[in-house]
């Protein structure tokens, strides 16, 4: 079939063009062709030097889609080698001075359009540079902008690599360089990373619901702050896992595996942001690469901040294939972690436990409901439990880690039953033990008012009944809800259902801990007048695209403790904005509200992220500086920029309330400090500001009091608290943990710590042995307060030596602050550095 001359056609739109009409023309062969635009686009990219359009545009100036020019084949026959072919990009084989292409209209029928040739262009608006700002979208002839709910380094990437800027892009979200305000074009992106443009993100979503300005996603076309040659993981199963690339001379690559370990495992998690356990791989564990192998021979010492400053062969400099291409997790699991896979149900199936970043089988040797009972009550299953017979919920695979548990029923978790050595065994996986619970979960429900009917809802791993990870039930599966577009709306309803009343408020990015069954729910938009959950709009479980990071949770009669005028512009040292409920005898570990300890502070290795840990806690003495230990530097160094000290914090995981980063200006070190020994463990950091001025006091920020000279803490019997981040059951606390400990006399600490013991330091712990408290890995430079009679606190010691994680028989070290009141009053009052 002959189709019309195009020339015709285009002198059919050219006498329609003064009417500003839309004209339709119908052709000899029934093709419609529509005229879309009476005023052809001027196009200056794309072009062959023959005048033939040869882009990547493939919509109409509509937004309608290109159809393939394969299904108009008597169209390629008469223009050949005219870039006609499989594809659906615009093309003008007849030299149009615009591209064009066919495209199926809503009726069916079949017509042909004008292409904008800027269609899916991208523009950086409100940056300092020509590498950064706010993203916007060229679509359908006007420029709109994208939202950030689903925004990652993967689409910037993308966005620079279009512009013309590199090959890496970091993602700012929240409106960074301002918010506008014209329209909204994308709710999501969902490139891959490796497209050259955007509109090759085959999962771009246009914006259905709510995108408000302030939530603009924002690009610098940049390597991301940090230190080193960029890196990432790639093909990993979870996004702290993966092939370990690094980009050089740009392009990325990756790494040969010879002499690869876990100290250099440990330096790209760190320089990567995640906490965990780091561990190497080799032999492609998580596939090979195709691009360059940039570096071989790595070797760290384990202090090293970026990949980068370890030694290794050179650039490019390797004599590997793919084969050997090296890889790391930084597992956010804890030895001794516990599942049960092989059901459809989450509260039975075979038992598995994580140790050394592997998952493996325990062996059924020896197992009695009593030893379910435990697995059970680690997994948060109450009620009865029992083992079941081998084999019922088939075998496993891979390692056999644990034979010859010996459990009485009452441990916590199974780590503190006896076994034999992790990975010695004489069984098959035939002996794989299997456990059932019983369905009833120890959850956070009210009692009282009994909580609405509807989707069963429960908080999980939080501190208290009216906190933690929502999670609901659904196909007879416990999940949670990822946080996309969780708001405090979502919340009301959540805490209404179960019965509270108070203030709702949101929390995102696993506030309360990961989760590890389904994701049930994404972008639940309530209006917060629901009766529960289950009555709010929310896309299911296939259509998610997050991972547990997201998981949503909630806070129940949430107090946030508006600040108070204190009348002054500083406040008296020592006082808290409220006072604890606790009895001055008691001890053990209590759970604070946020900003409840107005001089606590942690110390962070920049950068830092939700995954990671503090290295040490600070306490404030004034507004300027904050006390802390010396061994805090041995590993970093005393370069204050590689620091942040963070003030009010209490979640590890999460910047909310009164936390604030701050940058360190000043870092001196006790001149008497050693690094082996334990004498002078004693640090000062100044932060920046005004002498006097660099941090405005309120309610939640204060200074703790430093003892008087000649005071007499320590010299009796007293019961204080000490506070921080340190290890419980295995695992970091994400929130601030205080304890209450008694002060102990000198000579018992000297008859247990001998000739290390000296007049500079306290100690601190349960002379009986019969409460596990004291000073954990992770306390390092934690405060020991002690409440004075007018209900001051007084920054007694600073955690030197907790490394026996409550270990009673190992009372912990503070370097005793009375000792140097002298040189911290040298150090604040001097310009000279000691």
């Amino acid at each position: 079939m002959d189709l019309p001359a195009k020339e015709t056609v285009a002198f059919i739109i050219a006498c329609c063009c003064w009417l500003h009409a839309r004209t339709e023309v119908i052709a000899d062969d029934s093709y419609l062709n529509t005229v879309q635009n009476a005023a052809p686009l001027s196009c200056s990219e794309g072009f062959t030097e023959l005048g033939y359009y040869n882009g990547t545009v493939s919509q109409t100036d509509s937004g309608s889609p290109c159809l393939r020019w394969t299904e108009f084949p008597d169209y390629v026959q008469q223009y050949p080698g005219r870039g006609l072919g499989e594809h659906n990009y615009c093309r003008n084989p007849d030299r149009e001075s615009n591209p064009w292409c066919f495209f199926r209209q809503s009726s069916g029928a079949i017509g042909w359009a004008y292409c904008d040739c800027h269609q899916g262009a991208a523009r950086l608006v409100g940056g300092t540079s020509s590498k950064s700002g706010r993203l916007e979208v060229y679509l359908n002839g006007q420029w709109g902008a994208v939202c950030d709910t689903h925004w990652t380094d993967r689409d910037a990437s993308v966005i620079c690599r279009q512009l013309g800027l590199g090959d890496i892009g970091t993602a700012l979200q929240n409106s960074h360089f301002g918010a506008g305000s014209g329209i909204f074009h994308y709710e999501r992106l969902g490139c891959r990373g490796s497209e050259a443009s955007i509109l090759q993100c085959q999962s771009r979503k246009f914006v259905t619901s709510d995108c408000n300005h302030g939530n603009e996603a924002g690009v610098m076309c940049a390597p991301p702050e940090g230190n080193g040659a960029p890196l990432r993981l790639v093909d990993g199963l979870e996004e702290f896992e993966g092939r370990v690339e690094v980009f050089h001379n740009g392009r990325w690559g990756s790494i040969c595996d010879d002499q690869w370990d876990d100290v250099d495992a440990e330096v790209v998690c760190r320089q990567l942001g995640f906490g965990g356990v780091p561990k190497a791989w080799s032999w492609a564990h998580f596939g090979q690469g195709a691009g360059p192998i940039q570096l071989d021979a790595v070797q760290c010492t384990g202090n090293e901040l970026s990949l980068e400053e370890c030694a290794h062969g050179g650039w490019e400099q390797h004599n590997c294939d793919h084969m050997e291409d090296a890889g790391v997790s930084c597992s956010p699991y804890t030895d001794g972690v516990v599942r049960l896979v092989g059901a459809d149900i989450p509260w039975e199936g075979r038992l598995e436990v994580y140790h050394n970043a592997d998952w493996g089988t325990v062996c059924s040797d020896g197992w009695t409901d009593l030893h379910a009972r435990v697995v059970c009550r680690q997994l948060g299953f109450r009620g009865r439990a029992e083992v079941a017979v081998d084999g019922a919920y088939g075998e496993g695979s891979g390692l056999i880690l644990l034979d010859g548990v010996r459990c009485s029923g009452s441990e916590r978790s199974l780590l503190d039953c006896g076994h034999r050595e992790w990975g010695r065994h004489d069984c098959t996986h035939r002996q794989d033990v299997a456990v059932r619970c019983e369905r009833r979960v120890e959850t956070n429900w009210v009692p009282g008012p009994a909580p609405v009917t509807g989707m069963l809802v429960r908080l999980v791993g939080g501190p208290s009944r009216k906190e933690g990870r929502v999670e609901v039930l659904m196909n007879g599966q416990w999940g949670s809800i990822c946080d996309d577009g969780w708001n405090d709306l979502n919340a009301a309803v959540v805490c209404r259902q179960l019965g509270f009343s108070g203030v709702s408020k949101a929390r995102t990015m696993a506030y309360f801990g990961e989760g590890r069954g389904p994701i049930h729910l994404d972008n639940v938009r309530c209006t917060g007048k629901e009766a529960s959950l289950g009555e709010c709009p929310a896309e299911g479980q296939d259509a998610h695209d997050c991972r547990h990071s997201e998981d949503a949770g909630v806070t129940c009669d949430y107090a946030p403790g508006a600040a108070r005028n204190s009348g002054a512009s500083t406040r008296a040292c020592g006082l808290r904005p409220s006072t604890l409920h606790h009895e001055k005898n008691s001890v053990g570990v209590e759970k604070p509200s946020r900003g409840e300890w107005p001089w606590q502070a942690s110390l962070w290795l920049k950068p830092h992220s939700k995954g990671n840990h503090p290295l040490c806690s600070a306490t404030l003495i004034n507004s300027c500086w904050a006390l802390t230990a010396a061994h805090c530097f041995n590993r970093f160094g005393r370069d204050p920029s590689r620091y942040v000290l963070r003030l009010g914090d209490y979640h590890s995981s999460e910047r909310d309330g009164p936390d604030r980063g701050l940058s360190p200006e000043h870092i001196v070190v006790h001149r008497k400090y050693e690094i082996q020994g334990w004498e002078h463990d004693i640090a000062l950091v100044r932060l920046r500001g005004e002498e006097g001025n660099c941090v405005t006091f309120d309610p939640h920020t204060n200074a703790a009091c430093l003892p008087a000279v000649g005071s007499t803490w320590g010299k009796k019997p007293a019961t204080c608290l000490i506070m921080g981040w340190g290890l419980t059951n295995s695992e970091h606390s994400h929130t601030l943990l205080p304890a209450w400990v008694p002060l102990l006399p000198s000579m018992a600490c000297k008859k247990r710590y001998g000739e290390h013991f000296s007049s500079h330091m306290l100690c601190a712990g349960d002379p009986s042995g019969r409460q596990r408290l004291g000073s954990c890995h992770g306390d390092s430079a934690g405060p020991l307060l002690c409440q004075g009679e007018d209900g001051r606190w007084t920054l007694v010691g600073v955690t030197s030596r907790g490394q026996s994680c409550s270990d009673p028989t190992l009372p912990g070290v503070y370097t005793r602050a009375s000792r140097f009141l002298h040189w911290i009053e040298h150090v604040v009052h001097s310009t000279a550095k000691i």
